[in-house]
């Protein structure tokens, strides 16, 4: 992983773009919020966090089977599975598993928790088409920089918009490309005390690439143009509350730890959280720009 990725990956936390200074290498397995144990919750009505301290997962619960989003990095899916049990559901009660984007700290499970559990894999076109590679996409901006991950069989393509159902659940992809080319939003809907509320895991809107990888590329004007377009998509949604692959992003976590049983103010519930991370995406790709404007074009 060269320098420019490791200091990519450091600022997925913050959602900033690539800086012009090189620190040292870090070891994207060696992350240790994404691998560090989060005691699982429930979000809101049917919808549960699984994941870690780090890395989003999300549980969608019915009495007919469950939908989950992203496995994480793929040494994290025995406490994926842990999780879910904690809750008190069987992996075998996962009929779906939805992807962000087929990066491994977001994909790396999900083979083995498909496996473990049954559960048929779908995501976008592109999506499907890199998760069947392990993540070996040349169209990724990160080909050649991201790790390898296992390879996921038979992943179902779901298309821009569509809705996929389990039993009574119902969840819709809104393709937001840019991150990588198949980049998905998840939007759908959780009940509680007969109050229903928007839920969005909007899919990552850092910049990463390897060296030769330019957004604003003549030759390449849909990667500018996609990207546009999905930031306008995640910030028109019904947006109550907002999920997203990396927690700290959002301070989602540290959010969730505020609530108090009984408390009329959820802080996790924000109506303008979409568009304010929509606008956030935005000044990530003027900075992203400038940037590549500033260097030599790549050879």
């Amino acid at each position: 992983m060269n320098a420019r990725i490791a200091l990519g990956i450091a600022a997925l936390f913050t959602c900033a773009t690539v800086q012009a200074s090189k620190p040292a290498k870090p070891d994207i397995y060696n992350q240790s919020a994404w691998s560090q144990p989060q005691k699982p919750f429930r979000i809101y009505g049917n919808t549960y966090y699984v994941g870690t301290k780090g890395l989003s997962a999300i549980l969608i619960t019915s009495t007919e089977g469950a939908i989950l989003i992203d496995g994480t990095l793929p040494k994290n899916a025995p406490m994926i599975e842990a999780n879910i049990r904690t809750l008190g559901f069987k992996l075998k009660d996962i009929k779906l598993i939805l992807n962000s984007h087929a990066h491994p700290d977001h994909a790396g499970a999900i083979a083995a928790i498909a496996r473990d559990s049954g559960a048929q894999v779908a995501a976008s076109a592109k999506g499907a088409k890199a998760l069947m590679l392990g993540g070996d996409d040349p169209d990724d901006p990160q080909h050649g920089e991201a790790a390898p991950y296992p390879k996921v069989a038979n992943v179902r393509s779901v298309g821009d918009n569509e809705i996929v159902h389990i039993g009574p659940l119902a969840v819709q992809a809104h393709y937001t490309p840019g991150h990588t080319p198949g980049s998905t939003t998840w939007t759908w809907s959780s009940c509680e005390n007969k109050r229903c509320l928007s839920i969005v895991f909007a899919d990552s809107i850092s910049l990463l690439s390897n060296d030769t990888y330019r957004y604003n590329d003549p030759a390449h004007p849909e990667r500018l143009d996609d990207y546009r377009e999905g930031l306008k998509t995640i910030a028109s949604l019904p947006c109550d509350i907002l999920v997203v692959p990396h927690p700290d992003a959002i301070d989602f976590l540290s959010r969730a730890a505020q609530r108090k049983p009984g408390q009329n103010d959820d802080p996790l519930i924000d109506a303008q959280a979409c568009k304010a991370y929509a606008a956030k995406g935005q000044d990530n790709l003027e900075k992203r720009i400038a940037k590549e404007a500033a260097e030599k074009p790549a050879h």
